[in-house]
């Protein structure tokens, strides 16, 4: 069986579409930074009835494209949070979508048990389980002053409509 016919057997459909997501009341798009970069905040694939949220690296972002809360993990990491909760719910998806994180901690001895903590405290708040599949990383990310980055993959079937 090719790629195109597990496709098929599994959405109901051999087309993809995707288009970029973003939620400008909490974050800019990384184009409009004032160096740009060239990638969507995220991208949504709908496969039949079935619809992907790929997440791009998110972290404390305010909308102008702005770092904040400088030298503060716990309220980057809350804004973060803060910033994946507005792309979900802009395509209809919540935290309980959520089936993969990749965590990228600039000082992962520093922070580790800050993150886990706040981590444990936000998907308890949200009701999650089961939890989302995640690994930690220790990153260089893309601005020094940055502490954490969170990727996230959603997968939901949307109500009608969206």
């Amino acid at each position: 069986m090719n790629a195109l016919e597990v496709l098929e057997r599994i959405t109901g459909t051999t087309e993809v579409k995707k288009r970029p997501i973003t939620d400008l009341k909490v974050l800019n798009e990384a184009y409009d930074y004032p160096k740009p970069s060239s990638f969507s905040r995220g991208l949504r694939i709908d496969l039949g009835s079935v619809t992907i949220l790929l997440i791009s690296g998110t972290a404390s972002i305010d909308e102008n494209g702005q770092s904040i809360h400088i030298g503060d993990f716990r309220a980057q990491l809350r804004r973060t949070y803060e910033n994946i909760t507005g792309l979900l719910a802009a395509e209809g998806a919540t935290w309980k979508d959520i089936v993969r994180t990749t965590c990228y901690l600039r000082d992962m001895e520093r922070d580790y048990a800050a993150f886990n903590e706040e981590r444990t405290e936000f998907f308890r708040q949200q009701g999650l389980d089961p939890l989302p599949a995640s690994t930690g990383i220790q990153a260089i990310l893309c601005r020094p002053e940055l502490l954490i980055e969170i990727e996230a993959i959603a997968m939901f079937i949307p109500a009608t409509g969206k």
